[in-house]
């Protein structure tokens, strides 16, 4: 299948979801755009690499895999989003190391936020971009009222998950098992713990 280039269109905040980001990304040859959902942390590390003016005091966590990565000779030569499954998306990264390759699983967001310190160009397949991708006029005046913001905003919206349930101590542990299977699988690993921890606590009773 033939592979499709993509750059780095810009983050987006959601003033309604809390926490959540949109990284929409561009296809180099072409009008559609691909957002992906992802948390703050994500967001800064993203932001931070695509600011060359912003040196963090202490390296963040990619920054200290790519020294780690640099002192042995491995680089990342470029990262393919490769599946789209309820909503999550999927990536691998291409690395060498003595001239030889080796594909690595690795989130979304920390694939790009690694093939943006490496220059690494990111790659995805033509039916991840027509299930997921969008097209939108390029606004002549771009700001929080463009057709492309207000279409980007819905979408985090319409993808984020509603905040977990006030009292979890109300909620059934078939229910609770459901629900942190489901944090899990969209590797919101934030309320996942709060679940299993209200999961122990009655195991423990």
């Amino acid at each position: 299948m033939k592979l499709i280039q993509l750059d780095i269109r810009g983050i987006s905040y959601s003033e309604t979801q809390s926490g959540a980001y949109a990284l929409l990304l561009s296809e180099v040859e072409g009008e559609r755009k691909l957002p992906v959902i992802i948390g703050s942390f994500e967001a800064q590390a993203i932001a931070i690499a695509l600011e060359k003016e912003i040196k963090p005091v202490r390296p963040l966590t990619h920054d200290l895999f790519k020294s780690f990565a640099d002192r042995f000779d491995i680089r990342v030569k470029q990262v393919i989003i490769h599946k789209l499954v309820d909503g999550i998306f999927y990536a691998s990264m291409i690395c060498e190391h003595q001239k030889i390759e080796e594909i690595i699983d690795a989130r979304t967001s920390d694939a790009i936020a690694l093939a943006l310190r490496y220059g690494a160009p990111i790659f995805t397949y033509e039916s991840i971009l027509k299930k997921a991708g969008f097209k939108s006029p390029v606004s002549s005046n771009p700001g929080p009222k463009s057709s492309e913001e207000k279409w980007i905003r819905n979408f985090i919206s319409e993808q984020v998950d509603d905040p977990l349930p006030q009292d979890l101590t109300k909620v059934s542990m078939d229910e609770l098992q459901k629900l942190l299977d489901t944090l899990v699988k969209k590797e919101d690993y934030e309320k996942a713990a709060k679940v299993r921890d209200e999961i122990e606590r009655r195991e423990k009773s």
